[in-house]
């Protein structure tokens, strides 16, 4: 699909403002996160994003930081860079949802609720606020949030990924590794995150507490 520049151009300047928030609050240690917006126009098998370069600090800005790749995470234009070793992920995500920004990183609370809650392959999560967050107005909604093993093959996560979605919750968790959370557009996925890593942080603070800990 035929990118124009200012489309490109917007994308990155998301991606760099979103980049240095995330990065403040310290959620992409050792270079670890990724991030991506989805660019110009859409079909399930045809669509591009512009996607964090892999390898690189998060917490500085510098102009090889994004790349854009096509729907099979292949860059677009001639380029060093590498997308991120996560891109297939995401592009399996923006398949399945046509989501307009993936968002993922690595925080304690998402990697010790993953782990807390393995066995069930889902975080439960009862009647908090935030869950209003998704668009879920429920009084006391109860959700389910995904969580999928952490293999060292990525193709082999991306085959789980359909599986797992739930159309009302934008986002899933891997394993003791961190959490995908998407939306509509840039805005939308930081609030999701944002929102997913409150619930992740007062599920567990609520399982020592009921715990005695």
């Amino acid at each position: 699909m035929s990118i124009l520049l200012e489309e490109k151009q917007r994308a990155f300047a998301d991606l760099r403002e979103i980049k240095a928030n995330l990065a403040a609050r310290g959620w992409f240690p050792a270079t670890s996160g990724n991030l991506s917006v989805r660019v110009g126009g859409f079909e399930p098998e045809a669509f591009t994003f512009a996607i964090t370069s892999s390898g690189r600090d998060k917490s500085v800005q510098t102009p090889e930081d994004f790349l854009l790749v096509n729907e099979k995470g292949q860059p677009t234009e001639a380029t060093s860079l590498k997308p991120s070793a996560e891109t297939l992920i995401h592009s399996e995500i923006y398949r399945l949802t046509g989501a307009g920004a993936i968002f993922h990183v690595h925080t304690i609370f998402n990697n010790l609720i993953s782990e807390l809650y393995w066995e069930r392959k889902s975080i439960p999560v009862d009647g908090v606020e935030l869950i209003k967050a998704f668009n879920i107005w429920d009084e006391e909604a109860q959700i389910e949030i995904p969580i999928l093993p952490n293999y060292a093959e990525i193709p082999r996560i991306a085959e789980l990924v359909e599986g797992a979605i739930v159309p009302r919750i934008p986002g899933i968790v891997l394993r003791k590794h961190g959490i995908y959370a998407w939306g509509a557009n840039a805005f939308e996925a930081k609030r999701h995150l944002e929102a997913f890593e409150f619930l992740f942080e007062y599920v567990y603070r609520s399982h020592l507490l009921h715990k005695g800990v």
